[in-house]
C-alpha cells in the first residue's frame, strides 16, 4: 500500500491537478471567510465550511477521475492487476493519496481559525473541530464514491461527471425526501442525505451515528471498488 500511496501522491504533484484542486478550495473558502468573518467581524468559521461544502461536489471528482482511468489510458492497469499485490492495498493506497490531497487543501481552515483566535481572543474550538472532522469525513466519502466510479469507467471526463451527479444526488436527498408522502420512507431518505448528516457538524456535534454513517460509506464504496477490480482481474 505504501508504494501505491507514494506513487499516487507524486503523480498528483507532477501534474496541474493538485495545484488546481488546492487553488479552487483555497480561493472559495477564503472568499467566504473574508466576506463573512473579516467584514462582518464574526468569530465563527462555520460559514467558510458551509460555503466550501458545495465546492467539494465539484472538485473531489477532479481528484478521483484519474485514479483508475489513467491506468487504463496508459495501459498500466493490467500490470497493476496482475502484480502480486492485494487489491485492498491498491484501492487503499489510491484512496489515502486522495485523502492526503484533501487534508492539504483543508489546512487553510486551520489558518482561518488561528486568525480568528488572534483577532477575537477566543474561539469555540468544539465547533471548529467538529466542522473540520465533518468536512474531512464528507470529502473522504466523496473520494470513495469517485474512486469506485473511476474503476468502473474508461474515460476521465465521464468519471468526473458521474461522480458529480452521484455526489449531488446524495446532497439533494433531503429535498427529494420532502416530496415523499410516506413519512417513514421520507425519514429514511432524509437520514441518507449527506447534507442532513453533515449539518450536525456545523454546531460542533460529533455524533457517533453520523461519524459511523460516513465511515460506512467509505468502507462500502472501497469494498465495491475492490470487487470491481477483482472482476476485471479474473476477466
Amino acid at each position: 500500500m505504501n508504494a501505491i500511496y507514494r506513487r499516487e501522491v507524486k503523480s498528483y504533484f507532477t501534474s496541474p491537478l493538485a495545484y488546481v484542486f488546492i487553488a479552487i478550495l483555497y480561493f472559495y473558502s477564503a472568499r467566504y471567510f473574508v466576506d463573512y468573518n473579516m467584514y462582518l467581524g464574526v468569530a465563527d468559521v462555520t460559514a467558510a465550511y458551509s460555503g466550501a461544502f458545495f465546492i467539494l461536489l465539484f472538485i473531489i471528482p477532479l481528484l478521483t477521475m484519474r485514479l483508475f482511468t489513467e491506468e487504463k489510458r496508459q495501459k498500466t492497469d493490467q500490470c497493476l492487476l496482475t502484480a502480486p499485490v492485494n487489491l485492498f492495498s491498491i484501492v487503499g493506497g489510491k484512496f489515502f493519496a486522495a485523502c492526503t490531497m484533501l487534508l492539504i487543501g483543508m489546512a487553510v481552515f486551520i489558518v482561518y481559525a488561528l486568525i480568528m483566535f488572534g483577532l477575537a481572543g477566543s474561539l469555540d474550538w468544539a465547533i471548529m473541530i467538529g466542522n473540520f472532522v465533518g468536512y474531512f469525513l464528507l470529502g473522504a466519502s466523496f473520494i470513495a464514491i469517485g474512486e469506485f466510479i473511476s474503476a468502473m469507467t474508461e474515460n476521465q471526463v465521464v468519471a468526473a461527471i458521474l461522480a458529480f451527479i452521484i455526489n449531488y444526488a446524495l446532497y439533494q436527498l433531503d429535498t427529494f425526501a420532502a416530496t415523499i408522502s410516506n413519512e417513514t420512507i421520507s425519514n429514511i431518505v432524509t437520514q441518507l442525505s449527506f447534507y442532513t448528516r453533515y449539518s450536525e457538524f456545523f454546531a460542533g456535534i460529533l455524533s457517533i451515528p453520523t461519524v459511523l454513517f460516513f465511515i460506512s460509506v467509505v468502507f462500502i464504496f472501497n469494498f465495491l471498488t475492490v470487487r470491481a477490480l477483482e472482476r476485471r482481474r479474473w476477466n
